[in-house]
């Protein structure tokens, strides 16, 4: 392995493009925005000084979020694609179906539909349609390729606890795995960082768009979440230090001791902020508990906005922290790798979790040693369950449709019934659902983000490709037209990328 413990936008007013009007358009926007960014910090100020405590405290709330995305769709036409076979995400299979996408939306879903004026018309007959993919476990940008040291900003691995760490400020935005990704349909990600912690971190989820920077790449309003890690690489990353953790009990005392001290943090900011809320004296005399960046992410666990991402392979210990979320009252929205899931998928199900999994990896290390190529289809059978394919790979990235292939091959010679409307619920509402973005991506229904991808056949085939790709209803991706994809800064005056010799 390269690394300890494993692996675990555009801009708001134009992106960067290839023509002199875009840039000058750009040019204008971004002064538009600095002005009203001065305003905004101008009003902060004078607030203050006229004694508005409110003004000042919510300025170095630690519940703001001081890095927001600045992504803002490309500009697109209205698409119609015509008499495709649709697979919406919702469970349904819509045969020689019309798809209308305008404004970045998913405008109507029906047959003859008509194209408004302007609209880009595309022959879906013997193509297939799905939502764009949604990979809940990548670390593109904070692995990048080249795969060197120099490049390598996954793992924190210096403490056991490093929730004060997020991802989203070790991504290198022009990793050219983001662009093998998107030709393989996938328009939504989450970077995770690396498993070597016990509690290694925020997480950001990206749509996945050109960019010489990850704001301009974050998708606006997704919650980030927390990654944990439990089982073998804690422990024997810093039993290798000869520090605790060196064993699974010292894994479980290390979380306890984190989440006590947050939950201290946390009484303490609400005591605050209720001397706030009660005014007078009382609000006079508050004093805000000195800021901590790793009880900040910590405690926005426990309030419900940040949830928990785990690594964790053993059914046992996956059974462990469902009680530890319980002793706290902090959310487990998916178990990642879960290689023992299957033994119980019952019990996910009624906690409400989901679990992230490979197709038919196993027994690289002695905790993924039970793991079988039933796991995503049993997991997806119990009642409620919910089962996400996801990748931890820069290669399997890329082919995300055929590892749910291989679990959708699996489970039907186990006897269980898998359609394909059914199956691609893996790859993409699943997904959006432990992100907490459902209600606006994840499947094909009106007003929801156009995160659409356009196959040549059954995306469930060996042979297929992703002829078309679409973010927000702009066109990403065109394997007929590659001269028209946008390539990494990085690859640019690669002479292999080029196609020379």
């Amino acid at each position: 392995m390269r690394r300890p413990g494993g692996r675990g936008g555009r801009g708001s007013c134009a992106r960067l493009a290839g023509n002199e009007a875009a840039r000058a358009a750009a040019g204008d926007c971004m002064t538009t925005r600095l002005a009203g960014k001065v305003l905004r910090r101008a009003t902060i100020v004078v607030a203050a000084a006229l004694g508005g405590a409110t003004a000042a405290t919510q300025a170095s709330s630690p519940w703001d979020d001081p890095y927001p995305s600045t992504y803002h769709a490309s500009p697109s036409v209205p698409v119609l694609i015509r008499a495709a076979t649709v697979l919406t995400g919702t469970g349904a299979r819509l045969d020689a179906t019309d798809v209308l996408l305008a404004d970045g939306k998913i405008a109507a879903i029906g047959t003859n539909l008509v194209a408004p004026a302007g609209a880009r018309l595309v022959d879906g007959r013997g193509r297939w349609l799905t939502p764009g993919i949604i990979d809940v476990h990548s670390h593109l940008g904070v692995y990048p390729s080249p795969a060197i040291a120099g490049n390598s900003d996954g793992n924190e691995a210096t403490a056991p606890v490093t929730a004060n760490v997020w991802a989203e400020h070790s991504v290198w935005p022009v990793d050219p795995g983001f662009s093998t990704a998107l030709a393989g349909g996938i328009t939504t990600l989450e970077i995770l960082p690396g498993s070597a912690n016990l509690i290694g971190g925020r997480s950001v989820v990206l749509k996945n768009v050109p960019s010489v920077t990850y704001q301009r790449m974050k998708f606006p309003g997704a919650p980030q979440g927390l990654k944990m890690a439990c089982g073998e690489n804690p422990k024997r990353v810093y039993g290798e230090k000869n520090t605790a953790p060196s064993t699974r009990m010292g894994n479980v005392a290390g979380y306890r001791a984190a989440w006590v001290e947050a939950e201290e943090y946390l009484r303490d900011w609400k005591d605050y902020e209720a001397k706030l809320k009660a005014g007078g004296k009382a609000a006079a005399d508050a004093k805000p508990p000195k800021r901590d960046l790793k009880l900040d992410t910590l405690a926005r666990a426990l309030k419900g906005e940040i949830p928990i991402q785990m690594h964790c392979y053993r059914a046992d210990e996956m059974a462990i922290m469902l009680d530890m979320s319980r002793e706290f009252g902090f959310h487990i929205a998916a178990f990642h790798h879960a290689t023992e899931a299957y033994k119980i998928a019952n019990l996910l199900a009624e906690n409400g979790v989901c679990a992230a999994m490979w197709a038919d990896w196993w027994g690289f290390k002695m905790e993924s040693n039970d793991g079988i190529e039933e796991n995503i289809a049993l997991v997806d059978a119990a009642p409620g369950g919910c089962a996400i394919v996801h990748s931890d790979s820069e290669e399997g990235i890329q082919r995300l449709n055929q590892e749910a292939a291989k679990a959708l091959a699996r489970g039907r010679a186990a006897g269980l019934d898998i359609s394909p409307e059914h199956a691609i619920r893996w790859l993409t509402a699943n997904p959006a659902r432990a992100l907490g973005i459902l209600e606006r991506t994840g499947t094909l229904e009106p007003g929801k983000m156009a995160d659409v991808v356009l196959w040549n056949r059954d995306p469930f085939s060996v042979y297929a490709l992703a002829d078309e790709v679409y973010i927000d209803g702009a066109l990403e991706f065109d394997r007929a037209h590659p001269p028209a994809t946008p390539r990494s800064d990085f690859l640019l005056g690669q002479p292999a990328a080029a196609g020379e010799p």
